[in-house]
């Protein structure tokens, strides 16, 4: 085995240019692919928890008073899975706006009359999908003393759009990147072969095996996925690391989560698919040549 290893590295440097921009193309489909990934995981990691543990306001209308509260509550209870229930009078609320408005509270001053509503807060269990959510939200909706449901439908529903469209997206470039990787590294296989020609076929004539002659090329393939693969993801993680932080405290007043990292698992199975790639690329030329 170090003799074929030996043998593949010695081609490397051989044919440096060839692949160099090999392993350059396997690492642009990887950093491709794991750009998807990563945007998947924190994506998923997004609606999950939203999905876990989403909050909704229920803004009651004008005809709503303290007596109405218990009845109201039970009603609510009694349409889907509630974890916590608070109830935020017009007066709390303003109080709060008040505090939050703080550098504006002149403006607060002059109004007379409290123009915000009684609500609820309630924070919801485990839910499916956005779909379920929605319907729960249209069925509280429909009770005659509730004036408006927010739950953050609005980015929440663009966000599944952007993701279902990243999904679609996603799909296509890794599928293009890994044919356009297969086939250059398929065709510097075939290049390092026919270097090697003359020296092919005297190993044939002094009795080597197809194993014996095989072997260095598809060493050669694993190791052109294994660098690849790296190096693609150590530009997504140098890329992840420079402006995480900025994305993170720029969202912390909108996102309850943190932006994370591929999972180790998953850094694992990209190095062993991008190594594959290299060897099946080697396999389909050699495949070809050697008919």
């Amino acid at each position: 085995m170090t003799h074929f290893v030996k043998k593949a590295l010695a081609d490397i440097r051989s044919n440096r240019f060839l692949n160099l921009i090999t392993i350059i193309t396997i690492s642009l489909s990887i950093l491709i692919v794991s750009l998807f990934l990563l945007f998947f995981e924190n994506a998923s990691r997004v609606i999950e928890s939203w999905n876990k543990g989403g909050r909704a306001m229920i803004y009651l209308n004008k005809e709503f008073n303290l007596d109405m509260l218990p009845e109201l509550k039970y009603r609510i209870n009694g349409l889907g899975d509630i974890d916590e229930m608070v109830y935020i009078s017009k007066a709390q609320a303003l109080e709060k706006l008040k505090k939050d408005m703080s550098s504006q509270s002149a403006f607060l001053k002059t109004l007379k009359k409290n123009p915000l509503p009684d609500a609820l807060e309630i924070k919801m269990k485990s839910y499916n999908s956005f779909k379920e959510v929605q319907r729960f939200a249209q069925s509280i909706k429909a009770i005659e003393i509730v004036e408006d449901v927010e739950y953050g439908q609005g980015w929440l529903g663009r966000f599944l759009k952007i993701f279902n469209l990243f999904k679609i997206t996603g799909y296509t470039m890794c599928s293009l990147f890994f044919l356009i990787a297969l086939f250059i590294t398929a065709n510097t296989v075939r290049l390092a072969f026919y270097s090697r020609k003359l020296e092919i076929e005297i190993m044939r004539l002094v009795g080597a095996t197809e194993t014996f002659i095989k072997a260095p090329f598809y060493v050669e393939g694993l190791l052109q996925g294994l660098f690849g693969g790296i190096l693609g993801l150590g530009i997504l993680l140098v890329t992840y690391v420079t402006i995480s932080s900025g994305i993170t405290q720029s969202l912390a007043s909108y996102l309850y989560f943190d932006i994370r990292f591929l999972s180790i698992k998953l850094i694992v199975l990209i190095i062993l698919g991008s190594t594959f790639l290299g060897w099946f690329g080697c396999y389909l030329s050699l495949k070809q040549i050697l008919k």
